[in-house]
């Protein structure tokens, strides 16, 4: 196989992937999703190919609730159908969420996931737009780094066309999206070797046709509702076998060891962190630095959130593990927790498990923080990298730490371009935060 090394951010990974299993892109553009759905045009208008020896057809409706639509009916007319988008966009494709998941239509939705504006707006990434969409029945993909993008978006896309489940693919926003990273990247001989040809034909046979034709969109009264509703459950009980066989491919074709969700850490470890998204990188970063200390911590990054598979939870656990940290980047205000605590929860109910959020509208995570996670033994319920003089939720956090290896000459960029506003799709990256 031949995998090449460039530099892209998250947003042109996901779009490197996407494009070559796409045959229509619907678009919108809001931040930070942009860049995905402007590089698709670009290549299109280039004439780049997918794997299908097509120029993807890129259009351009007037709201994320138009391209939604739009790739519904395409989906529904057997074309191989993706969008981009983030935040409010996101939320308002949800009525199409639940017709092309009731549907089965393998769509695939790539998500720099953005804060949702409550009592402010903000444009920088937490998960509160991607949980917002969890009872919609797509299933849910995340990466944590420009890397994963790059090697996990195909097994969205594949995945979606055997599972007949649509997936919604998402990495965060701005700190994934815009990150630039140097990585290894897909050729298209490999990403055509992954896919499912005879899936592809059975959607394409699926399609709404005067020649075949079927019934779709119809309205059912309580006789039926209920019965034909819980037809779908065989698909989503097959889905995390699917999702973890097309991980197995793409760790054959390039060396990886990708799982539903991945342990990292000491194998007798008492204290785990779970979370998913690019705090991963900080909390390995900082495991890497306790463990040299002699401390027992991991990790479990979740990678498919939904459809959530418990058991493959468990397996990554060590059975040491007497206190799990779980971190949401995201609040629901009159939950008893947030979504990711209350799925580990439903889960594992013999390990005492404690809540956190971090991170909303892009709050820098630090490993000073991280360690603080792991030390508290009281607050069931936390914050982190907030001072909370309101609710004291907040955890007290230690000095900075300087967690490179022992040798590495660190230096810092600021005030490069300020730090991003509406128009941040081009280069106003944040490097560095309170430290």
């Amino acid at each position: 196989m031949a995998r090449s090394m460039k530099t892209m951010d998250g947003n042109h990974a996901a779009a490197h992937a996407s494009y070559a299993y796409t045959e229509v892109a619907a678009i919108y553009p809001i931040t930070p999703s942009s860049v995905m759905a402007e590089a698709t045009d670009e290549w299109a208008t280039q004439g780049r190919k997918n794997i299908f020896g097509q120029t993807v057809q890129v259009t351009e409706m007037q709201s994320e609730a138009g391209a939604a639509g739009t790739v519904h009916g395409s989906l529904s007319a057997g074309a191989l159908t993706t969008t981009y988008t983030a935040s409010q966009g996101l939320l308002l494709m949800i009525p199409n969420l639940y017709k092309i998941a009731g549907e089965q239509l393998p769509g695939v939705f790539n998500v720099s996931a953005r804060a949702v504006a409550s009592h402010a707006l903000n444009i920088f990434g937490d998960h509160s737009d991607v949980y917002a969409c969890r009872q919609t029945g797509c299933a849910m993909l995340c990466e944590s780094s420009v890397q994963e993008v790059m090697d996990l978006t195909p097994v969205a896309h594949c995945a979606a066309l055997k599972g007949k489940i649509p997936f919604i693919n998402f990495f965060d926003g701005f700190r994934t999206s815009h990150e630039i990273q140097k990585i290894e990247t897909w050729d298209y001989e490999d990403l055509e070797d992954l896919v499912d040809k005879d899936a592809i034909k059975e959607f394409r046979a699926h399609a709404l046709n005067p020649n075949h034709p079927c019934e779709r969109g119809s309205a059912q009264n309580p006789d039926t509702f209920f019965q034909a509703r819980e037809a779908c459950n065989p698909y989503y009980d097959a889905m995390p076998a699917i999702v973890q066989e097309y991980m197995d491919r793409v760790n054959a074709k390039i060396g990886t060891n990708y799982k539903l969700f991945n342990y990292h850490g000491a194998e007798d470890a008492e204290s785990v962190i779970i979370a998913m998204g690019s705090v991963c990188d900080t909390i390995d970063e900082t495991i890497d630095y306790l463990l040299a200390q002699g401390k027992k911590v991991g990790v479990v990054k979740v990678r498919l959130y939904r459809p959530f598979c418990a058991q493959a939870l468990i397996d990554a656990l060590p059975d040491t593990v007497k206190q799990i940290s779980v971190l949401d980047r995201t609040k629901e205000p009159g939950a008893l927790g947030e979504p990711l605590y209350l799925d580990v929860v439903a889960a594992l109910r013999d390990v005492k498990i404690f809540t956190g959020r971090y991170g909303l509208g892009s709050k820098d995570t630090t490993p000073a923080q991280i360690v603080a996670v792991y030390e508290n033994t009281e607050k069931e319920k936390f914050t982190i990298g907030i001072v909370d003089d309101v609710t004291n939720l907040s955890l007290e956090t230690g000095a900075p730490l300087v967690t490179t290896p022992e040798g590495t000459t660190n230096c810092k960029f600021w005030g490069l371009g300020a730090d991003g506003t509406v128009g941040a799709n081009k280069n106003s990256i944040k490097i560095i935060g309170d430290n």
